[in-house]
């Protein structure tokens, strides 16, 4: 059972900064293109494995999920009688589309991946995404949350709050977990979306530190505060622990 979860933000060559600003959040530089898949960098911790990456599309800003596994194509047979589609087939991975319509790459696996540690925002606490949100709309939402509860089988946190469908919570090092939300039907968007939030041991430092750097509030919640970054892509910092999950 694969653990390693990563997430590539899918930006335009005019991505009106969002690079930069990513980049600064995280407090990962952007490395070098992937050799073989020059569109594909990922953002590069000082230490442990990288899982968050960035490639350049040709549309609107958007993000998919990145699985590693043992086994390409094994996984990708047992996604696909779960209801996945395949996609695209490069030389080391499998494009997939799941029931609801978001995509996820399988890639091989790395020998024993670490964690980076949170990084340290301007008052010294720490902050690190934490977790995926998958945004599910109502004509997708129960076959698309059973799809993601089998092709994940982690541990799942009820959650009591009616927005939201539970928590899946990977082993011990992994370095992100995923919520599965609702989408009322006034949301728009007929296809699942996929949303950042950062665990922040300083929520009111982290959100004026991203709106510094170019974001725009959108609303307040309980132990949340939701943004969208200069490309559009919204995301949420929350008051999850930075060592999550």
């Amino acid at each position: 059972m694969s653990t390693w979860l990563g997430v590539v933000l899918d930006l335009p060559e005019d991505d009106h900064g969002a690079t930069a600003f990513w980049a600064a959040v995280l407090g990962w530089p952007l490395g070098d293109p992937w050799p073989g898949q020059p569109e594909l960098a990922s953002f590069v911790p000082p230490d442990g494995d990288a899982y968050v990456h960035r490639q350049r599309v040709r549309g609107p800003a958007g993000a998919h999920l990145h699985l590693a596994v043992a086994d390409v194509a094994a996984t990708t047979g047992r996604l696909v009688a779960l209801g996945a589609v395949p996609v695209r087939r490069t030389a080391d991975g499998q494009g997939l589309r799941s029931p609801g319509g978001l995509d996820l790459c399988l890639v091989p696996a790395r020998p024993q991946p670490t964690r980076p540690a949170p990084v340290g925002t301007l008052t010294g606490s720490p902050r690190r995404l934490v977790q995926v949100c998958l945004d599910l709309p109502p004509q997708h939402r129960d076959r698309e949350a059973a799809f993601w509860r089998a092709a994940l089988p982690w541990r799942e946190v009820e959650i009591t709050e009616p927005e939201f469908l539970g928590r899946l919570v990977p082993p011990a090092g992994a370095p992100l977990q995923v919520l599965l939300q609702r989408l009322g039907d006034d949301d728009g968007g007929t296809t699942t979306r996929v949303h950042l939030d950062l665990g922040s041991a300083d929520l009111a430092g982290d959100v004026a530190l991203l709106e510094g750097l170019g974001a725009t509030r959108l609303h307040t919640g309980d132990g949340f505060v939701a943004l969208r970054d200069p490309a559009g892509l919204p995301c949420c910092v929350t008051e999850n622990s930075p060592d999550a999950p």
